[in-house]
Formats: C-alpha cells, sequence, structure tokens
C-alpha cells in the first residue's frame, strides 16, 4: 500500500497514442478512482493536415497541425477521464528517415538527458505507482516512440522512485488475429520487402512472453470513442472501420511485458496495480 492516491502515469509520444495502446487500461483505472496522468511529448504536427494534406505537401501547415491535435487530444482526455493532462510539446520527429527527424525542436534530436529531466520532474510531483510507455524499439521502430521509451527509462534512473514499470505490446496470437480483421476489411496488404518482413515478425511478443493481460472489455467503448476523437488523423486509424462491437471483441484486453516490480507480484497477472492495493 502507498500513501495519497495511487497513480498511473502514461508517456507516450503522440496525440492519440494514448488512445490506440492504452484507452482502455486510462478509462478503467479512472473509473476505479485511480489517478491516471498522460504525458504526451510531441506535438503531433507530422499527422495530417485538415482535409488529409500529407507532411511534405506544401499546403501541410505543422504548427496549424499540431494546434488542430491538442485540441483533438482534449476531447480523448474528457472521454477517457483521464486526470491530467501534460504536454513536453517537442517537434514531431515523423518516421525513420524524414526530414523532419533533424527538424529544430524535433523530439529526436533532443538530448536523452533533457527529456529525461522535464519527465523527472512530472514524476517527481505525481509520484507514479505505475509507469507505461514503449519498449525499446517503441513498439515498431518510430523514432519518437523509441524516444518516449528513452527519456522514461532515464528520468527513472534520475529520480530514484521505484514504480511498477511496464512496456506496452502486444502477444503474436493478436497479431495474426489483427492480420486476418485486416483482410477481412479489405485492407490493402502489400507484400513487404524481405526487410520489412523480419521487422514485423519481431513486433510484438511470443503469448507466453506476456506479463500481464488487463481486461478493458467494459471500457472498450470509451476507447473506440477516443481514437474517434482525433478525427483529423482516421484515414490512418484502422480500428474505426470495423464499429464498436467488433471493436470491443478485437481490442478488448491490453498487454504489457513487466520491466521492474518492486512487489514481488507473480507473473502473469491481470492487473498493473497488482501488490499496490
Amino acid at each position: 500500500m502507498t500513501d495519497g492516491p495511487l497513480t498511473l502515469m502514461a508517456v507516450h509520444a503522440h496525440p492519440d497514442d494514448e488512445a490506440t495502446g492504452t484507452g482502455g487500461i486510462l478509462a478503467r483505472y479512472a473509473a476505479e478512482g485511480i489517478r491516471t496522468v498522460l504525458v504526451t511529448c510531441t506535438d503531433g504536427g507530422c499527422g495530417d493536415g485538415p482535409g488529409g494534406v500529407k507532411p511534405g505537401d506544401p499546403e501541410h501547415d505543422p504548427a496549424a497541425v499540431a494546434m488542430m491535435r491538442r485540441q483533438e487530444l482534449q476531447e480523448s482526455c474528457e472521454v477517457l477521464k483521464i486526470s491530467d493532462l501534460e504536454m513536453l510539446d517537442y517537434a514531431d520527429s515523423g518516421m525513420i528517415g524524414w526530414p523532419s527527424n533533424d527538424a529544430p525542436r524535433s523530439f529526436w534530436r533532443t538530448p536523452v538527458e533533457e527529456g529525461a529531466a522535464r519527465l523527472a520532474e512530472l514524476m517527481r510531483h505525481y509520484r507514479p505507482d505505475v509507469v507505461v510507455t514503449y519498449d525499446e524499439n517503441g513498439f515498431y521502430g518510430h523514432p519518437d516512440h523509441i524516444q518516449a521509451h528513452r527519456i522514461t527509462m532515464a528520468a527513472l534512473e534520475m529520480t530514484g522512485l521505484t514504480p511498477k514499470v511496464y512496456w506496452t505490446t502486444m502477444p503474436r496470437s493478436m497479431m495474426r488475429r489483427f492480420g486476418e480483421t485486416m483482410r477481412e476489411f479489405g485492407e490493402d496488404m502489400p507484400e513487404p520487402d524481405p526487410a520489412e518482413a523480419v521487422a514485423m515478425a519481431e513486433i510484438g511478443l511470443p503469448d507466453d512472453e506476456i506479463t500481464t493481460w488487463v481486461d478493458t472489455t467494459a471500457f472498450s467503448g470509451q476507447k473506440f470513442d477516443a481514437l474517434a476523437a482525433h478525427a483529423s488523423q482516421g484515414e490512418n486509424i484502422f480500428f474505426l472501420k470495423m464499429g464498436k462491437e467488433r471493436f470491443g471483441e478485437l481490442m478488448g484486453t491490453e498487454t504489457f511485458v513487466r520491466v521492474q516490480d518492486p512487489t514481488g507480484t507473480a507473473a502473469p497477472e491481470n492487473d498493473l496495480f497488482a501488490g499496490l492495493r
């Protein structure tokens, strides 16, 4: 047991990441009276602009996109009942190899120590009992996801705090189900080149390596609505195409690998706060 309110801190890269990977746990734990803190590291300026204008198009305005996405993020937080939103407001770095990787104040080029120091300040303020972020590869290799992982782990070291720490992941069995569902909904899935195929095969973990399976079925409607709040990025959010019922069937469990646990709780577990209450 800990003094004060139990607190979950999720550290994400962009607006909409909070809903995709952790919308279920954020909604569930908020409903259970746990303080939920979302840290969003970038402004999302490399997302689609109004009318689906893509980054690199002369009409794409990163500053305007960032402002729009901030509003959408606030709407998502309201849907998920998130207690506290903190934005580090680094410039969105875009996908690996994009010129935006090297833009001024891009998250990717920010020294880890700088980002970690800012996050450590927030950790000292909120004193999270559970911290959630990405694995070393940012789940699928996005530069900003990788950087979010790096500053989170460095901030924990800076503070000396010892919360339970989790990395988002997905069991390989669920990855196969996603592929089947995408084909069912007519998504074009071109054959990847050999290098991409190897990288895709390494996303997620074998089912028996997942330490934590959290049932969020009762909150899948909120998770769907939180994703829908990011309307400007709807073209890129495949899950919205399947409707709430099917979404709930497919997305009713969120999975994690536990990498730090001062409680000694046995794994597998079904609650991020096992051993804390």
